[in-house]
């Protein structure tokens, strides 16, 4: 009875904790999936690649208050608990995903239309700067001592879920309407959904107390008092292993699940409809797989299966790319589907491994200001840089040495890290 009552305490938990997660990742997949029509809606007056760079610049822009929402909700999240940071996150998320949806474009409001984008944007990198570590926290303290791997990979899981939800609404909007209704208003429908989302999100954690682990470090009165500081002065080496350990992780994710829909329509000329089918089918893969990694992380550790994923972008990027570059549609699919498999090796891993590296008292805020800083220089502008890197060279292969320069640098973190998959959490 009462192993049954913690699995659904634990199930509760997760499912709270992934629910505000898949509405963060819902609404930046959507954004990345129709960049091209945001570009000419709102950076009229371009050519096709510089309205695609224009809607990434400011996708990218979000990213760059990551740090501040990791600083600020890693905080309060610390000292305050987990639940209440993670109510107020996925709030800002829904109202500014909604704003996005019913935003006047350029031919409306003139240059007041990209400012306002640009602010939507800049509130999103608030919230998602806390939280990815606090739903990561979340769960994993959650989650009982032999089964933080497949508990934690739900994180993940619900992070493809955004992306998968994002495609989904992408792939139906386009296949079921007219390209100029989809142009003119259809784009906005996915953005004005995620109000629904945010809601029950909210609802969810509200309904839960705060983790386990939490409620043990307030009875022991050790709620750290400054945990920025605290965490800084004295884990400032395991904040940069986190850095380290994001590098690839984001640059694939962002790269591979992100860029890649507007990659094959804009560069390779698939058409955007089978683009945004090609990638549904990619996610649902990885979606399914990350689970099954983070259970096998369980039992056989976490860094052979983080070094595996490392290795595995480091050989295969560039051949794998030429192959997508032949414009087959199946082939295409197997390779996304190859992509999203070494990605889930990390993915299914991932979010147990970097949370156990800190204790409990800073983990909000240690693992967020790690994570996040990683992800504004690496992630939030990959697409960007991956489009500007064909822009410049003229060489669609150029995104492929973004992210094998990304695969050595988080192989050599990877390969300097304790294994923690047996020690109980700090």
């Amino acid at each position: 009875m009462e192993l049954a009552r913690e699995r659904q305490t634990s199930t509760a938990a997760v499912t709270a904790g992934v629910v505000g997660n898949v509405l963060e990742w819902f609404d930046f997949g959507v954004y990345s999936y129709f960049a091209a029509v945001i570009g000419k809606l709102f950076f009229p007056g371009h050519d096709p690649l510089a309205q695609l760079m224009s809607s990434f610049a400011v996708f990218a822009v979000g990213f760059f208050f990551r740090p501040l929402g990791a600083l600020i909700f890693g905080h309060y999240g610390d000292r305050a608990g987990r639940r209440n940071a993670l109510a107020v996150t996925v709030i800002m998320m829904a109202v500014a995903t909604f704003a996005i949806g019913v935003m006047p474009t350029y031919d409306s409001i003139g240059v007041l239309a990209p400012i306002l984008l640009v602010v939507a944007r800049l509130v999103q990198g608030l919230s998602a700067g806390g939280e990815w570590g606090g739903s990561t926290s979340f769960i994993v303290e959650y989650a009982a001592e032999n089964r933080r791997g497949y508990i934690g990979s739900f994180q993940q899981v619900s992070t493809g879920g955004g992306f998968l939800l994002g495609s989904l609404t992408a792939a139906l909007v386009t296949n079921t309407m007219p390209a100029d209704a989809v142009a003119s208003w259809g784009w906005r429908i996915p953005f004005i959904l995620g109000i629904v989302v945010g809601a029950v999100g909210l609802y969810m954690r509200l309904g839960l107390p705060d983790t386990p682990k939490f409620r043990e470090v307030e009875e022991r009165g050790e709620v750290a008092k400054s945990p920025l500081v605290e965490s800084l002065s004295t884990h400032f080496k395991d904040v940069a292993r986190a850095f380290g350990f994001t590098v690839l992780w984001t640059v694939a994710f962002y790269v591979m699940l992100t860029f890649m829909p507007s990659y094959l329509n804009t560069v390779v000329k698939l058409p955007l409809n089978l683009a945004l089918i090609s990638n549904t089918i990619q996610l649902l893969f990885f979606i399914i797989m990350i689970p099954v990694f983070g259970a096998l992380s369980d039992r056989y550790g976490r860094k052979p299966f983080l070094i595996a994923s490392a290795v595995g972008f480091l050989v295969f990027t560039y051949p794998v790319f030429i192959l997508i570059s032949s414009g087959n549609f199946v082939v295409i699919i197997l390779c996304q589907m190859f992509f999203a498999l070494i990605l889930a090796f990390f993915s299914g891993a991932g979010p147990a491994a970097i949370a156990e590296i800190f204790p409990t008292r800073l983990r909000y805020s240690s693992l967020s200001v790690g994570y996040n800083i990683s992800v504004m220089a690496f992630g939030g502008t990959a697409p960007f840089i991956a489009t500007w890197l064909i822009s410049v060279t003229g060489n669609p292969m150029a995104p492929t040495f973004y992210v094998i320069a990304a695969a050595i640098i988080t192989l050599f973190v990877h390969l300097s890290l304790k294994e923690t998959y047996k020690e109980a959490l700090k």
